[in-house]
């Protein structure tokens, strides 16, 4: 996991002074490519990772070697724990190397590393298309959450704009969508990155719930979005060569329900209203049969009908 491998790059820095990406994949036995990757985003961080040329270069940490993450600065150490936290829900192993690693550090820095690896979920089931660019408000976001700061936001919705004062509790990134939970006078609300316009942090302390817990919380608005998502379900046949096919097409939105008695496989297939079924259904033509409900059968034909209308 890659956040485990920050930790250890870092670490084993600290322990040599100097390291090059073949030691470093050598060690932790990944590519050197990765090793490289990993290196960089140490550097791109903040972390004072810096890559010197030559013969006998290599990657070195600024500041000597240490095994106690001492010559860290603040800055650093929360920009190691956002990079390291995400993961950290998905491995039991490494949430104990993280509580070990808070330890080593000066007591000062201890809050803010704490903070930063609880500030971010990773979330790789997908809502919708994927953007592959970071959103230019993210940096001041998680900023914001990190050091507890109330922010006023410009959001743009349907076309219409509204500024906002929030109290941002925690940020989830969503194949690459990234979304924000926050406070509001209206309650907790889930606020896209993309839509953000404009941040400003202010000098107000933000208002967050003892005990929040952001990979909790992200995971009761995924149950109630899924939930609205589903409302509609078909029951389909498939091939087995093609059900793998479906169910990784359709995500979250695809059950497979186990063998018909022709050796096909019944599939359940949910989306928010009848016409989307139809339409995820549409492009898979006669390697699909629909079993039901009626209504989605319907919609099916007139999509067909819609397709091969002359408009002439």
């Amino acid at each position: 996991m890659r956040a485990d491998r920050l930790v250890a790059t870092l670490l084993l820095m600290q322990a040599r002074g100097r390291v090059t990406a073949a030691e470093v994949a050598a060690e932790l036995e990944v590519s050197v490519a990765t090793a490289r990757r990993d290196l960089e985003a140490l550097s791109a961080a903040g972390i004072p990772v810096y890559p010197q040329s030559g013969r006998g270069g290599g990657w070195s940490l600024i500041g000597g070697a240490r095994t106690d993450l001492s010559g860290l600065t603040a800055g650093e150490t929360r920009a190691l724990f956002l990079l390291a936290g995400p993961a950290a829900h998905a491995a039991p192993e490494l949430k104990s190397a993280l509580r070990k690693l808070v330890r080593a550090l000066p007591h000062t820095f201890r809050e803010d590393a704490a903070a930063a690896a609880a500030a971010v979920v990773v979330d790789p089931a997908r809502w919708g298309r994927p953007d592959p660019q970071a959103p230019a408000v993210l940096d001041s976001l998680r900023r914001a959450v990190v050091d507890r700061r109330r922010v006023r936001i410009a959001y743009l919705r349907k076309g219409e704009r509204t500024v906002r004062t929030i109290d941002p509790w925690g940020l989830v990134e969503k194949e690459t969508i990234w979304y924000l939970i926050a406070g509001t006078t209206a309650g907790r609300r889930t606020f896209r990155l993309d839509r953000i316009e404009e941040v400003t942090i202010l000098d107000e302390t933000a208002d967050r719930p003892a005990d929040f817990d952001l990979q909790a919380e992200w995971s009761e608005i995924v149950e109630r979005v899924e939930d609205r998502r589903a409302a509609v379900a078909a029951t389909v046949l498939v091939s087995p060569e093609l059900a793998p096919v479906l169910a990784d097409q359709q995500g979250r939105h695809c059950t497979l329900l186990g063998p018909a008695p022709d050796g096909r496989v019944r599939a359940r297939i949910t989306a928010d209203t009848t016409k989307m079924v139809a339409r995820q259904l549409a492009g898979w033509g006669a390697d699909l049969e629909v079993l039901g409900p009626a209504e989605v059968r319907a919609a099916l034909v007139a999509l067909g009908t819609e397709l091969v209308r002359d408009n002439s």
